[in-house]
């Protein structure tokens, strides 16, 4: 197969769908693999690098989409991407489609065959191709939030593990799942309060075992949100419904009555956000005031980190790609995880919650054919 890796062109994204390893990797499996020059830059991985591992080097991104049979990238594709984009071509990256009607659309004339990296499951049905960037977001989530603490950045000047005498910061993280848990373990590591909400009993447990005591939790319900946001000096949004839009546990209203100077993080901004104040917000700019709360929305977090986040997207992306580079789409018909993370099928939404988030009509996996 002929697979095609572009530069990425979100602002600030400086990831890159395949490593030089796992260009490789597509090599000796017999595909040819073609990458536009300058993709590998932000990970240090120059043109002459990627020609060692085996790929051609292309000289702009309109040859990649004209001469591949998959496109392998990590951002969703922006509109001059999507207009390239044609049927019988496999597009294999993240997509977020819920929050992002437009998108979706495109995808959908283009004709394409898109596979989202945050549907695709695995034997326990958990989300391999999402929890590296998880892990790495949850991690930074806590940087940018201590960052965002100080007063020179609107914060309420507090420090997120204090100093012996002096209260830490009260951290407050919203999901119990990967991003929670690791903003949870960065926030007790540097000694801040954290407690983490969620609505799974059973997982509310295995935190209390994996943090020994350290970590309080809190089943999820409107007054439990309502108490801990109200006395926190930063809130983490870390609530995931695969597919489908964040629900929003913190309103405007609510913004009244917080703390004046602490901080949201929203790391469900990529499926809408779990604030209703949340916006998409860049690395170069990344935060924002509303009603004296600090909101820091940035949508493609791990891109501040692009070499360990590249090299994590990879390892877990990489046997789901070779799969679809050695049997195109009857992998998805053959593997029910890759069939999880079909969203678009030529011109058809086929993940039912992203049809439901975006009311658009839904065509089920079955019956599909090669």
């Amino acid at each position: 197969m002929r697979v095609g890796v572009p530069k990425e062109i979100k602002v600030q994204e400086y990831r890159v769908g395949l490593t030089p390893g796992a260009v490789r990797e597509y090599v000796a499996a017999g595909h040819k693999v073609t990458v536009e020059t300058g993709a590998g830059d932000g990970i240090g991985a120059s043109d002459e690098i990627y020609r060692r591992a085996g790929a051609a080097i292309a000289d702009n991104a309109r040859d990649i989409f004209a001469k591949s049979d998959m496109i392998v990238k990590v951002k969703e594709p922006q509109k001059s991407e999507w207009t390239q984009l044609r049927e019988n071509q496999i597009l294999f990256t993240y997509l977020h489609l819920a929050p992002d009607p437009e998108q979706t659309r495109g995808l959908i004339a283009s004709g394409v065959t898109a596979i989202a990296y945050e549907t695709v499951t695995d034997a326990s049905g958990h989300l391999p191709l999402l929890a590296p960037m998880s892990e790495v977001a949850g991690r930074l989530a806590i940087e940018a939030a201590g960052a965002a603490l100080r007063r020179s950045a609107g914060g309420r000047g507090v420090l997120l593990g204090g100093v012996p005498g002096v209260q830490p910061a009260r951290v407050v993280v919203l999901g119990g799942g990967v991003v929670g848990t690791q903003a949870a373990r960065m926030a007790a590591g540097l000694g801040a309060e954290v407690t983490v909400i969620d609505r799974s009993i059973p997982r509310l447990r295995q935190l209390d075992d994996l943090f020994a005591g350290r970590v309080r939790t809190r089943f999820s319900t409107i007054e439990s949100v309502e108490e801990e946001v109200f006395a926190a000096d930063v809130v983490i949004g870390a609530v995931l419904v695969p597919g489908a839009s964040a629900p929003k546990l913190v309103t405007r209203k609510m913004l009244s009555s917080m703390r004046p100077g602490s901080v949201l993080v929203d790391v469900a901004i990529d499926q809408g956000g779990c604030f209703e104040t949340s916006r998409p917000t860049t690395h170069a700019d990344p935060t924002y005031e509303v009603d004296g709360v600090v909101h820091y929305c940035v949508a493609n977090m791990p891109g501040a980190v692009p070499v360990t986040s590249s090299q994590a997207l990879n390892n877990a992306t990489l046997p789901f790609g070779l799969q679809l580079a050695k049997h195109g789409f009857a992998a998805v018909l053959e593997n029910p995880h890759l069939r999880n993370g079909l969203n678009v099928y030529r011109g058809r939404i086929t993940n039912k919650a992203v049809a439901e988030s975006l009311g658009l009509p839904f065509s089920p996996t079955e019956g599909l054919a090669a």
